[in-house]
């Protein structure tokens, strides 16, 4: 039992300090996204747009997919901050091409047609998956 101990009191400041790291990175990422989106999805969601708030969450857990993989398959910090902003800055870049393609997104958004913002999820999520996959290196073994 004493070992459990050790092995706990040994490799939780490193948990922490790794999850933290990556916690921060989400957090400055959806405070990117939130600025790179036409339509304002706190001020809707404060305003009680249900559409706004759905859309908001898949880009959350849509940036969060791809740094959890990161998170998961690095070897060290250096690795995951070097990982995690690459996967993050490609995530943004594949929310924007989304946010562009749907040219009429921000209006439907904005007037709480959910319709949009399950085709929106949808994409952003899949783009997620496809982006944690590819971090997966099999020379390294990671994962």
């Amino acid at each position: 039992m004493g070992s459990v101990f050790q092995s706990f009191q040994e490799g939780f400041p490193t948990f922490l300090l790794w999850t933290g790291a990556a916690g921060l990175m989400l957090i400055l990422a959806v405070s990117v996204y939130v600025l790179l989106t036409p339509w304002k999805e706190l001020a809707l969601v404060k305003g009680g747009n249900g559409t706004a708030g759905l859309a908001l969450a898949g880009a959350i857990v849509g940036l969060a997919i791809p740094l959890a993989s990161c998170l998961a398959s690095s070897v060290s910090l250096l690795d995951l901050m070097l990982w995690g902003i690459v996967s993050l800055i490609l995530q943004l870049l594949a929310y924007r091409l989304t946010d562009l393609m749907l040219r009429d997104l921000p209006k439907r958004i904005q007037d709480d047609e959910a319709g949009a913002a399950i085709v929106l999820i949808g994409t952003k999520l899949a783009s997620a998956m496809l982006l944690a996959a590819g971090l997966w290196d099999p020379a390294l073994q990671r994962f």
